[in-house]
């Protein structure tokens, strides 16, 4: 009896060592399974910037010669943020994912309003899919966010100011807009120290390392298979100072230190074998010297009274280096007809700051469809919303926003890590192209994205 009992304990213990190797074999093979994309977004990126060593990425250049690149990224029209940004995760143009503009059109008065509600968006998202297949996404600071499927969210938002003259409120508004509840304290507890107001301030380099902070802490805890951020200093510099200037180049090699901490952090939570990292942009950026009002020419032909908008017949809605025509009433033919003629009517010289883009033109570039037509300055022009005053006016700095067909308003694109092909080059890719890669190596179906997914990017085992 005593040698039965001790073959059965023997027994036991046997299979308790197998079942814990059986379950530390499929726990190492679900790590092994596991994917992981970030997808890095810095604002104004432009190709020279990783490929020409006398700009200051050597942080990205390092990691990039272990990956690939493009030479240059199309963007969409208008080339600016909240369209740019939504494109990337959704994979079609502004006609389909219904972000226009950064800003919405307000022809009776412009509040400061931007559209940053996720429920604007009418294409499915990476961060849709993902939720549907289950898998853990991350938003922080990314353009229409507010309310969006990101599991940890950290929108890009802030209360406009209460009364006339007075500041916003960031604090307040990502306090009660991230998610889960509490989850803007956490990561100020844990990654970045107590926030202030003036640490969302674009003039103070802070911004972009916090956001960083923010999401290194997230890869650390949470690991998600998707996490989405965007630095935004860049762009705002390169608004001031224009393609170059100390500013510009001070905020390059920071956010080129933003980037450096993502990859550590992606290094110090042990997925760094599983992981796939994508650095790019939403637009790149023109030096200007004037502003053109086209509003100004529709108040002279009594289409729009800047003293009484109510009125408004026709509205130039400015967007950057561009300019889109809305009608009160979009069957209004006789007012679109005036407008022509108006823009055909200017002399050689005013006709030659700009190119007038029919409907045509924007249903090919997949622009705003309730837009009667466009505006698309030449380099050097940008828009002016002004209803009053001369025509064209002096103007400084830089600007996007331009029709995306020419190389200075192209952005960039860098990937590199698990499954991306060492040393590859796409001479001319689109921001369309970026969601079919990331659902690519989620291994996650996203059929209606209609941007091209390259082979010649991915290792023969992916």
């Amino acid at each position: 009896m005593l040698f039965k009992m001790v073959n059965r304990n023997k027994w036991t213990d046997m299979r308790k060592v197998v079942f814990s190797f059986l379950l530390m074999a499929l726990s190492c093979a679900s790590i092994a399974q596991e994917r992981h994309v970030i997808l890095i977004s810095i604002d104004g990126l432009r190709p020279e910037f990783y490929k020409d060593p006398s700009w200051s990425m050597v942080n990205l250049r390092q990691a990039m010669q272990t990956g690939a690149y493009a030479d240059g990224v199309t963007g969409v029209f208008p080339t600016v943020t909240y369209p740019s940004h939504t494109t990337m995760i959704t994979g079609v143009k502004p006609a389909k994912h219904g972000v226009h503009y950064n800003t919405p059109p307000e022809p009776l008065e412009v509040t400061g309003k931007w559209i940053w509600d996720y429920k604007t968006i009418k294409a499915p998202t990476i961060f849709s899919a993902a939720k549907a297949q289950g898998l853990r996404t991350a938003s922080v600071f990314w353009p229409v966010s507010v309310g969006g499927p990101a599991d940890y969210n950290i929108p890009e938002f802030w209360y406009l100011p209460k009364t006339k003259g007075g500041k916003r409120d960031m604090m307040h508004a990502l306090s009660e807009n991230a998610s889960p509840k509490g989850f803007f304290e956490e990561v100020q507890q844990q990654a970045t120290g107590q926030l202030e107001e003036i640490d969302f301030d674009g003039d103070y380099l802070g911004i972009d390392a916090n956001l960083s902070r923010m999401s290194g802490y997230i890869i650390r805890k949470y690991k998600p298979a998707f996490l989405a951020v965007h630095l935004v200093a860049l762009d705002h510099f390169e608004h001031e100072q224009g393609r170059d200037g100390d500013k510009v180049r001070a905020a390059l090699s920071s956010v080129d230190g933003g980037v450096k901490t993502i990859l550590e952090a992606i290094d110090k939570a042990g997925i760094k074998d599983n992981t796939t990292v994508i650095v790019t942009g939403d637009h790149g950026f023109v030096d200007i010297h004037s502003a053109i009002a086209p509003n100004v020419l529709l108040a002279k032909e009594g289409l729009y009274d800047p003293a009484n908008k109510a009125d408004w017949k026709a509205y130039f809605h400015g967007s950057g280096g561009a300019a889109f025509l809305h009608l009160k009433d979009k069957n209004d033919t006789q007012t679109l007809e005036k407008v022509k003629a108006a823009l055909t009517k200017l002399s050689a010289s005013e006709k030659n700051m700009f190119e007038v883009k029919d409907r045509t033109a924007l249903d090919m570039i997949g622009a705003d469809p309730t837009a009667a037509l466009a505006l698309a300055p030449k380099q050097g022009f940008t828009i002016s919303s002004a209803a009053t005053g001369e025509l064209v006016r002096s103007a400084s700095g830089g600007t996007h926003g331009f029709f995306p067909d020419f190389k200075e308003i192209q952005t960039g694109f860098v990937v590199f890590g698990k499954g991306i092909r060492q040393g590859a080059v796409i001479p001319e890719m689109g921001l369309q192209d970026i969601a079919p890669l990331v659902a690519k190596l989620l291994n996650m179906p996203f059929p209606s994205a209609e941007g091209t997914l390259y082979p010649g990017l991915l290792t023969a085992d992916k």
